[in-house]
């Protein structure tokens, strides 16, 4: 106040103290610190936090409430800041001499919005640590899993609160889970529902968030890996790592149109996610493609591929490093045939999304009721 100069105020890890501490009682003399420090203080110009946690307010000291916030579920309009861009990392992967396809397979998968003056832009966003690690090693793997955050992940794992598992399993099988981020209460230590744990895993990476479907996913092949390790560690889920490690062989089978062992893989996958109890074919796609899992080291699988006449219920791509590997169309049936999923796929026209595949392209169909249980018959399409 003497040089009648203000400052501009910086800090990293604002939330270490909320992280490390999680009773009110040792929470609240921060939260009074901070408020002193910046609210209304003629001496501060600007104040600039960064960390994972969104502030926490309690009663009265909901008046940090001076503070524009920026997350993992609502960044506005400075999405590009929140890591490395797609055009930097084609720039990066082009000055090192890295392949981007492995890159966005890899980190990608945080897709942010923003809306500055209105015009509606979308981001790729990419970690930075995992980036900057995979140039200069020169190898794709998983590297943010040296960060404290890591440690955490399969304690939250183990809550299972409400559905909880049901949702993880849904999401390692590919697909996405709507949540409500607004209960959320900026605690890492209290949590009342399944809502709560999955938007906290957003904020800390382990998910991402899309803002228009209200959903969040498993962003990408680091991030999946760390979720495998974690549930490797917990003995309730136990069941789940078994038929992802078993899924080696399934694909083998797969490729070998052996049916009567992919059959019996499928059984013994849905014996053992026992967690998703078949009422449509959307579980039994949750289960093929968990069980599965292995395929994705080979192949990009889609769910519901556009084909022009409907939707292929699953498909395999061959990954461009992997074009050897035959390209698969699984469709699914509940209570049908297997013959009934074959004449849809050829009835539909499936195939002729993947001309680029013919001669190299399986056709699958599973069917399952409760008392044959699960079928199969797998067939090669000739090249026309």
């Amino acid at each position: 106040m003497e040089t009648g100069r203000q400052f501009v105020l910086l800090i990293d890890e604002w939330d270490c103290v909320m992280r490390r501490y999680h009773t009110l009682e040792e929470q609240i003399p921060y939260l009074d610190f901070l408020r002193n420090l910046t609210k209304d203080q003629p001496y501060i110009a600007l104040a600039y936090m960064t960390g994972i946690l969104p502030i926490k307010k309690y009663g009265e000291h909901s008046t940090l409430n001076m503070f524009y916030e920026y997350s993992m579920t609502d960044s506005a309009q400075i999405s590009d800041s929140f890591g490395f861009t797609e055009e930097e990392v084609i720039s990066l992967c082009e000055q090192y001499g890295m392949d981007f396809q492995g890159a966005r397979e890899w980190y990608d998968g945080y897709h942010l919005v923003s809306s500055p003056e209105g015009d509606r832009k979308e981001y790729s966003i990419y970690s930075p640590k995992s980036i900057v690690e995979s140039m200069l090693r020169h190898r794709y793997d998983t590297y943010w899993n040296q960060t404290e955050t890591y440690d955490a992940l399969k304690n939250y794992i183990k809550l299972n609160k409400d559905g909880l598992k049901d949702a993880i399993v849904e999401m390692l099988s590919g697909g996405s889970v709507e949540i409500d981020t607004g209960v959320f209460k900026n605690d890492m230590a209290e949590f009342h529902n399944r809502d709560e744990v999955l938007t906290l895993l957003v904020h800390l990476g382990y998910l991402t968030y899309n803002q228009d479907s209200q959903k969040v996913t498993i962003p990408n092949k680091e991030i999946a890996a760390e979720f495998l390790r974690s549930i490797r560690e917990i003995d309730s889920w136990s069941e789940v790592a078994d038929s992802v490690q078993e899924s080696r062989s399934l694909l083998k089978a797969l490729w070998n149109m052996d049916s009567d062992a992919v059959a019996a893989g499928v059984v013994k996958a849905h014996q053992e996610i026992s967690v998703l109890k078949y009422n449509d074919e959307n579980s039994l796609s949750c289960v093929i493609t968990l069980s599965f899992y292995f395929a994705r080291e080979y192949y990009m699988i889609i769910r519901e591929l556009p084909t022009g006449k409907g939707y292929a219920d699953i498909c395999f791509l061959p990954r461009p490093h992997h074009l050897d590997k035959p390209a698969c169309v699984i469709e699914l049936k509940y209570k049908k045939s297997v013959e009934a999923a074959i004449d849809q796929i050829k009835k539909n026209h499936y195939p002729e999304a993947l001309k680029d595949y013919q001669g190299n392209l399986l056709l699958c169909g599973i069917n399952y009721n409760e008392k044959k249980g699960h079928e199969c018959v797998i067939e090669k399409m000739k090249k026309v």
